[in-house]
């Protein structure tokens, strides 16, 4: 093996949240989910990222940014709406201030909070002028990030029985959003919930795509099984390349009995202002209905998990901590890529994905942990962070054949998604998925306003094989709303289907789904077909 490098270390976090708008409630519960993450990971992360190019710090990860994420950044209600959530934020931290002014560890706590939320108020609106999608776009520019996308809505794939159309209109709507915004193909796609099926790998060819994660297994079954399992990029027949996890990578921080963010002195998610304090005092901060939910006021740490009681937070323990798992991650990814690079006979890839709500949102000090992490392999030799589409060139061999269906949910497969719980969507999903590959087929026929509804359609059947919306069915969250989307999204496509094939099509009838639901404007219709 000639000199350099080991091995090559790809963090990819992967930005994900279904397309949730809701300008008929003041406040809903659901929009929520957009405002945690931005406050708890993508401003940290942002902000982290951002240091790191004003000081010129070496290593560079992959971020996969969702099309319906990035289109709920950029939608000026949403941003507007943002805005006031970080001011209650404010608020709220503030009158938290004085309520503990006779504790001196709380008080500093709330401090904290205060601090933190002032901040991120100032970073969303001075800084990135509410564009943060933009702010992403800096940072690949400037070299710290390499950023790629993912299906459409988070469709899964290997469930989708039309196949090459259903796989071609997610995978093809995502990568002209992509260039459409970035002005580059994206030179890598996460498929939803790394949910392989035999075929995809095609489809991502047909649109330039040259790279794309699965989970170990995915290539350790493989045909032939290949020597270096996931220590080297896999070809596929289509000249694709496959990327598997890292087990051990993702243990050390997914692992919910061994990984890092489980640690006691680690800031505890569920302890939350909005359930600890009496009701009056937080009912003006909890969304429409009075829903009691999280808000982000958090003071205790995790503890021992074994027992309820839950003490006070300390940040610079925290920090310290960090600082340890960093270091033990950084030794134990230098040790594996010596021994991996020995058995290979080249530069290993060490490929690390994580979901990016993790940062910041589940593992408060994630976004922390991970500038350590940056840091201690640019001190090294060892081992160069780099993004993925980088690491698959510079990895002289790789083997070549075909892959095991997979996926990274519970089982290994499409168990999450296939369910006692959500099974009686497919029927409803196929059959929509092939009416729409025949009204494509059809095509407009000059009629403009046949074409707004073809594009229209197209959007709702996007909507409705939201993979997030099965997983919710599964999980027991929230269930009435992931029913409602999925029904509301399948009677929309439906009634624009009897319009274009019986008719009347109705102007405003369309326009007022279009405002509704207006992603992807240039949605192309022949991609269902």
């Amino acid at each position: 093996m000639t000199s350099g490098p080991a091995g090559f270390l790809s963090i990819l976090l992967h930005a994900h949240l279904p397309y949730v708008r809701h300008p008929e409630f003041e406040d809903s519960l659901e929009e929520r989910w957009l405002a945690e993450a931005l406050v708890e990971c993508y401003l940290p992360l942002l902000g982290m990222l951002g240091r790191r190019a004003d000081r010129g710090a070496r290593g560079r990860i992959t971020v996969s940014l969702s099309p319906t994420l990035m289109a709920m950044l950029d939608d000026d209600l949403l941003r507007a709406r943002l805005v006031h959530r970080l001011a209650r934020l404010e608020d709220l931290a503030a009158r938290d201030v004085r309520r503990h002014a006779s504790e001196p560890a709380l008080e500093r706590l709330s401090r904290h909070y205060l601090e933190r939320f002032r901040e991120g108020r100032r970073q969303f609106e001075d800084v990135y002028r509410r564009d943060v999608v933009g702010a992403f776009h800096e940072l690949d520019r400037a070299g710290v990030v390499r950023l790629v996308t993912c299906g459409a809505t988070h469709g899964y794939l290997p469930l989708m029985d039309l196949g090459a159309p259903s796989w071609r209109a997610q995978i093809g709507t995502a990568a002209r959003d992509f260039e459409r915004r970035f002005g580059r193909a994206p030179e890598g796609l996460w498929l939803p919930e790394c949910g392989y099926t035999p075929g995809v790998e095609s489809v991502l060819a047909e649109f330039g795509i040259g790279w794309f994660v699965v989970d170990a297994h995915g290539i350790s079954n493989g045909c032939p099984r290949p020597l270096p399992g996931t220590y080297a990029p896999f070809r596929t027949d289509s000249g694709v390349f496959a990327l598997g996890r890292d087990v051990e990578a993702s243990r050390q921080v997914w692992s919910a009995t061994e990984g890092y963010p489980g640690d006691p002195e680690y800031r505890e998610y569920y302890r939350d202002q909005g359930f600890d304090l009496p009701l009056e005092e937080v009912r003006a901060d909890l969304p429409s209905g009075g829903t009691r939910t999280h808000l982000g006021l958090k003071y205790h740490r995790i503890t021992d998990r074994r027992f309820a009681h839950r003490e006070l937070y300390d940040p610079d323990r925290a920090r310290a901590r960090a600082v340890e798992h960093a270091s033990h991650f950084v030794r134990e990814r230098e040790g594996a890529a010596r021994a991996a690079a020995r058995a290979i006979g080249q530069p290993c890839l060490v490929l690390a994905p994580y979901d990016a709500e993790l940062f910041g949102h589940w593992w408060y000090e994630g976004p922390e942990w991970l500038d350590l992490v940056l840091d201690g392999i640019a001190e090294g030799t060892v081992l160069e962070a780099v993004d993925a589409a980088e690491a698959t060139a510079r990895i002289p061999r790789a083997p070549q054949g075909r892959l095991f269906p997979s996926s990274w949910g519970a089982g290994g497969y499409s168990d999450v998604w296939l369910d006692p719980s959500n099974d009686w969507i497919y029927r409803h999903l196929l059959r929509a998925a092939e009416r729409m590959a025949a009204l494509a087929r059809e095509g407009d026929r000059g009629d403009a306003l046949r074409g707004r509804a073809l594009r229209q359609a197209g959007r709702e059947l996007l909507l409705a094989q939201a993979s997030d919306w099965a997983f919710i069915m599964k999980t027991g969250t929230l269930v009435p709303y992931a029913y409602r989307r999925t029904e509301e999204h399948l009677d929309r496509f439906g009634r624009l289907d009897l319009a274009l094939t019986r008719g009347p099509l109705v102007e405003p009838e369309v326009a007022a789904m279009e405002a509704r639901y207006a992603i992807f404007p240039n949605l192309d219709p022949g991609l269902f077909a």
